[in-house]
């Protein structure tokens, strides 16, 4: 299988979702936008599109980011989903594929830094469904990382298949191969000290102090994110058909 990420900065590393891949014996490629690598033109050689995050929005101005195109690369996720090849979109890269669904990005009700419990939907547990095969390997509840300030947009046939108490679209399901995860199932401790080190140390103890979902940096440090990656190893086997 050829997978294609597109990662948008140095300090947001796909974690989990390279590991599997590697793992899976899958035929890796990128494109670092960070390093204003060009999009694919088509997705005629992907069978599988990872859109990982980073600090910017589905509309943010060029003029801050020069090297960040939404428009380009909502354009190539819309090509994606006309293909039907395996989407999975992460933070940013959710709140991309809603865009490309027609849907409108949103900022979440709460910053959220650190590891929070995700609550399953009814929809998300559901013995039938377009994802309970899929995901029926999270439980009920699964402590997961977050890093975030907006979520994904909803189209007419999106499902939401799990929230958390601060943000009300966690994970959202748009057809049997695309998925937005807002959360960060991909978190291991090289991940999470790029993106410590990218928000500041002494940022991170200030948001703590003001904000119910932001942790600090020792307790990002201490925790183990081995099962949440062992989670996210099945719902992409699974996914996948592996």
């Amino acid at each position: 299988m050829n997978i294609h990420f597109i990662l948008h900065e140095k300090f947001e590393v796909p974690g989990a979702y390279l590991k599997w891949a590697q793992k899976r014996g899958h035929h890796i490629s990128s494109t670092k936008i960070y390093e204003e690598e060009e999009l694919p033109e088509t997705v005629d050689d992907i069978d599988f599109l990872i859109v990982m995050g980073e600090p910017q929005s589905p509309d943010e101005d060029r003029q801050v980011f020069p090297y960040y195109d939404p428009k380009a690369e909502i354009a190539l996720i819309q090509k994606a989903i006309d293909a039907d090849i395996y989407i999975v979109g992460v933070c940013l890269g959710a709140q991309l594929l809603s865009v490309a669904y027609g849907g409108k990005y949103e900022h979440s009700p709460e910053r959220e830094i650190g590891v929070f419990p995700l609550t399953l939907t009814d929809e998300g547990l559901a013995d039938e469904g377009l994802a309970d095969e899929y995901i029926k390997d999270f439980g009920s509840t699964l402590n997961t990382g977050h890093w975030l300030g907006d979520m994904p947009g909803l189209s007419d046939k999106a499902v939401v298949l799990a929230t958390s108490k601060g943000c009300p679209r966690q994970i959202i399901c748009f057809s049997p191969k695309h998925y937005a995860f807002q959360a960060h199932l991909e978190f291991d401790l090289e991940a999470i000290d790029l993106l410590i080190a990218a928000d500041g140390e002494e940022h991170l103890y200030q948001q703590n102090k003001q904000l119910d979902f932001v942790k600090t940096p020792e307790q990002l440090h201490n925790h183990d994110y081995s099962q949440m990656n062992k989670k996210l190893f099945a719902f992409l086997d699974s996914l996948t058909q592996i």
